[in-house]
């Protein structure tokens, strides 16, 4: 039986996409290794919980399969700052570069609402220091 869960599993990890944007920290990778530390000895390894691994498995198969996305459906995708899947990827990439040509094309909003609130403090700034 451990045999027939340990190949669903392997099949779940090659149905898996890989994020190119997050080499070594996407959630593929990690579950490649955890499924590697639980079966390491492949078909022959003994699990000692079997209904806990086959409730993972079932978890994992549902998410893969987009089954929230489905019974789920966003409106929009965006969110309440207004950034884009495209703009998420790119921040969550860790590419510094990448993020300095974005914020070169498109400020964002907080950026735009600091720049707003420093100058103004700048402003008010001299006016109080002559009160002495």
């Amino acid at each position: 039986m451990s045999a027939t869960r340990y190949r669903r599993f392997l099949k779940l990890c090659e149905e898996w996409p890989m994020d190119e944007y997050k080499k070594g920290r996407d959630l593929g990778t990690f579950l490649r290794q955890r499924v590697a530390l639980a079966f390491r000895e492949g078909e022959n390894t003994q699990i000692s919980d079997p209904e806990k691994c086959d409730q993972t498995y079932e978890s994992l198969a549902r998410i893969n399969g987009n089954l929230y996305r489905e019974r789920f459906p966003r409106v929009r995708d965006t969110s309440f700052t207004g950034v884009t899947v495209e703009e998420c990827k790119l921040l969550l990439s860790g590419s510094m570069q990448q993020m300095q040509q974005m914020d070169e094309e498109k400020k964002g909003l907080w950026k735009t609402l600091m720049q707003r609130f420093s100058s103004k403090a700048q402003e008010e700034a001299p006016e109080k220091a002559p009160e002495k």
